[in-house]
């Protein structure tokens, strides 16, 4: 028998991300014929406030899938087997990222970095640029990178594409930025943008999203790559009736719906400032604690989750189960390069300020209780921080 323990679990890992309790209480809705009118109702409403957080009036896709599923699909329908694209290694998801590309038989042409800081712009500028005859078709960029939580400027990006003049295709992972930073799709001029339900918006794992230019729709109809289940066209339909070409995730979708009318409710604008706030209490937490960020460019600071790396020597990942045992909470682990070597605290989604203290103080204590060299103080500097910016 599992002892048991009291309190709430704390889950303050870059997603899945807390689910609050309306979003709970309406997936709890018995299931609805996926073939009737009330379905069709709901699909039309989901499918116009996703429009709005993307900040598009195109076509916004609905997989029932991980964010993976919603690579897969950016890459099959808007590429050809064998077409050039540019990749920035900015961590371990762009990694992840550029190596489907490859065993979907993509060209690759890659850009560096130490993992502590966003994509060069002037750099993918150079490249497209140096690409006289056009071969790279599309330029792939992790907006919120979370396993370092460094942000790439998207509009920076899109800016450099267009002073080289190229017609590559932007393609944006937003899975951990949507909801959590501004993002805007039409503005940016991106092609492909993806997201998952599980972070920024949430709802537990299980759907992903593609929001897609007329200029991707384009290429995808006249070519792509060899495509079933990930193919766009039947998504076209769906913005318009509501219905899916497949089974959909009925109770998740009614959980997406309550989640998009709390964020509207709140108010995009808000919803980004009261990440911003929570993430720069958490980066002067760190710094009062003495230990380094992984992100090492202020201007690329991530909103929805800070990377926070233990001295040389020690283990991040028993940090993280000292507090998980000790403390009953959830921190993320430092993945691929940088795997035991930082721990990341999750600020994003569904999180108050006394949430936000009791993980810094969890953390705090798991410092001490796993001999991890840094100053006390740490709490307090974000108290004083979030106490005076309401």
């Amino acid at each position: 028998m599992t002892e048991y323990t009291s309190g709430r679990h704390f889950l303050q890992t870059p997603g899945p991300t807390n689910v609050p309790e309306r979003v709970l209480r309406a997936m709890e809705r018995s299931t609805i014929n996926h073939r009737g009118p009330e379905f069709g109702r709901l699909g039309l409403e989901v499918i116009g406030k996703l429009r709005q957080v993307f900040q598009t009036s195109g076509i916004v896709g609905i997989f029932p899938s991980s964010g993976t599923g919603a690579w897969e699909s950016a890459l099959v329908n808007a590429l050809n087997v064998g077409d050039r694209i540019l990749v920035t290694r900015t961590g371990q998801f762009a990694h992840l990222w550029e190596q489907m590309a490859i065993k979907l038989g993509h060209d690759i042409v890659a850009l560096d970095t130490d993992w502590r800081r966003g994509a060069d712009p002037e750099a993918i500028g150079q490249v497209l640029r140096d690409d006289r005859e056009h071969k790279i078709k599309a330029v792939c960029v992790v907006h919120s990178e979370t396993s370092t939580s460094c942000m790439s400027d998207v509009a920076a990006v899109r800016a450099a594409m267009d002073k080289a003049g190229h017609p590559a295709m932007l393609m944006v992972d937003a899975i951990s930025s949507l909801a959590c930073a501004d993002y805007r799709h039409d503005e940016w001029k991106v092609d492909v943008t993806i997201a998952g339900s599980q972070k920024g918006l949430m709802v537990p794992p299980g759907l992903s999203f593609t929001a897609m230019s007329e200029k991707a729709l384009a290429a995808s109809r006249a070519g792509g790559s060899p495509r079933g289940y990930w193919d766009w066209e039947p998504l076209v339909t769906a913005n318009k009736t509501g219905f899916f070409p497949y089974t959909p995730a009925v109770n998740l979708l009614f959980a997406l719906n309550e989640a998009l009318t709390m964020l509207l409710d709140e108010g995009l604008t808000n919803v980004c400032a009261r990440h911003d706030r929570y993430a720069e209490a958490t980066r002067r937490t760190a710094r009062a604690w003495g230990l380094e960020l992984q992100c090492a460019d202020p201007a690329a600071y991530a909103p929805g989750v800070t990377a926070i790396r233990v001295p040389d020597g020690f283990s991040a990942d028993k940090l993280r189960t000292v507090i998980l045992e000790r403390f009953n909470m959830s921190l993320g682990n430092g993945l691929g390069r940088v795997d035991d070597k930082l721990f990341r605290i999750g600020h994003m989604g569904d999180l108050s300020v006394l949430q936000l203290t009791g993980t810094l103080t969890g953390v705090e204590m798991g410092l001490r209780a796993a001999g991890i060299p840094h100053k006390s103080g740490g709490v307090q500097a974000a108290i004083e921080y979030l106490s005076g910016n309401a």
